[in-house]
């Protein structure tokens, strides 16, 4: 076996302790150095997801749905062609975990295992870098935006979570729109030993004290998930929050928990839209609806009953949806409703392609966005859960 003749300047780049605090122009040319590439240049996609914006370099935006670059994105796959500028061009999607940031675009005379290699490695190591230095460095935040954000919106989004999250088993991933201009709409998923929890929330009203009421609620739930609350003491965490420091204030919300080894579905329906179930490329109608509890934020509605926690069996391959009612509400390009049958059925056929979870999401949110009546009616968030085990679990009906 003959070494790689880039491996000793890359370990070099690496360990250099400098690398850590180098602009990312400066990081991206190095690290191609090493590696022995001719040029490279990061490309992010921006908060909307229509755009790749190059990061380091003077070069044009490309649009994500009508370039080859764009397809890197869309489908997180190798893509490859001539160069302008004499030689090939490959792109690399840069994922962190199952999050998209970007692609990468690295420029070579010729294409080898070795270069593809060496693309891959040079990918992931920037993903990694952009991951770690977009939390702080606000030109990366500057370059994805189109637009100036509203207050509320930009308060809200500093406690989202990346919006595409997953591992061997499951993935869970979100869109919020509008983008630039929330009220009280919130998502948050995380991973935990076993399971994965996901939220929806929908705070009353569309300002700013709507989106605080939001917030507290995330770091509610976070703060009992991180202290190994089980999902009822989630709830009451944020009925306590809401009802300590913002007595005048609630909102709607799914809690939900997945046991991503058996399947396991377990949920807290606070005066929210009940989850929607597709299985085999259709909608189970009326799987996941049961009667809905008070909002967070109202416990003397519950007078002296606790709330409900409602459980359900599922199949490998099945996808549960989250959504706010301003989903259902958006019009379509032919003026009507989406409503739940049409959104459902928006679903079921992206997934018949084969298309990943996200890129179902970020379609379906633009398609509502580029519609005649383009205003959504409120704020929209869909979260999407697929469990794909790899083996069945033992017993499969839906259990109440």
């Amino acid at each position: 076996m003959t070494a790689d003749p880039g491996g000793a300047p890359l370990e070099d780049f690496l360990a250099d302790p400098a690398t850590c605090t180098l602009d990312m122009a400066t990081a991206v040319a190095r690290c191609a150095k090493a590696l022995g590439l001719r040029h490279a240049v990061v490309y992010l996609a921006d908060l909307q997801q229509r755009h790749l914006v190059p990061l380091t370099d003077v070069t044009a935006v490309l649009p994500i749905d009508a370039s080859l670059a764009g397809w890197c994105y869309r489908t997180q796959s190798l893509r490859v062609e001539e160069s302008e500028r004499d030689g090939m061009t490959a792109w690399f999607p840069l994922l962190d975990g199952a999050e998209r940031l970007g692609v990468l675009a690295v420029h070579t005379g010729t294409l080898t295992a070795a270069t593809l290699r060496q693309g891959r490695a040079m990918a992931a190591l920037l993903a990694m870098m952009t991951s770690s230095k977009r939390a702080y460095k606000e030109t990366f935040v500057r370059r994805t935006r189109t637009r100036e954000m509203h207050l509320p919106a930009e308060m809200l989004r500093a406690f989202l979570p990346p919006r595409t999250i997953g591992n061997p088993h499951v993935v869970s991933t979100a869109v919020l729109e509008p983008a630039y201009d929330l009220g009280g709409d919130a998502f948050d998923h995380a991973l935990t030993t076993g399971s994965l929890h996901a939220v929806v929330l929908d705070a009353m009203g569309h300002n700013l004290l709507s989106g605080l009421t939001s917030a507290v609620a995330l770091a509610a739930c976070r703060n009992a998930r991180r202290n190994d609350a089980d999902l009822r003491d989630l709830v009451d965490s944020v009925d306590e929050a809401l009802t300590q420091w913002l007595p005048d204030q609630f909102c709607t919300g799914i809690l939900a928990r997945l046991d991503f080894r058996t399947g396991g579905l377990e949920w807290f329906n606070c005066g929210h839209p009940a989850p929607l179930l597709i299985r085999g490329q259709r909608l189970i109608a009326d799987a996941l609806s049961r009667e809905a509890d008070p909002p967070m934020g109202l416990r003397s509605l519950l007078s002296a009953r606790i709330r409900r926690a409602h459980t359900a069996q599922l199949q490998p391959g099945d996808r549960v949806l989250l959504y706010t009612d301003g989903v259902t509400e958006a019009r379509t390009a032919d003026g009507r409703l989406l409503g739940l049958e049409r959104f459902a059925d928006y679903v079921i056929r992206a997934s018949a392609t084969g298309e990943i979870a996200p890129e179902t999401l970020r379609r379906l949110i633009h398609s509502l966005l580029d519609s005649q009546d383009s205003r959504l009616r409120d704020d929209a968030t869909i979260v999407m859960m697929e469990w794909e085990p790899g083996s069945p679990p033992p017993g499969s009906d839906l259990a109440g």
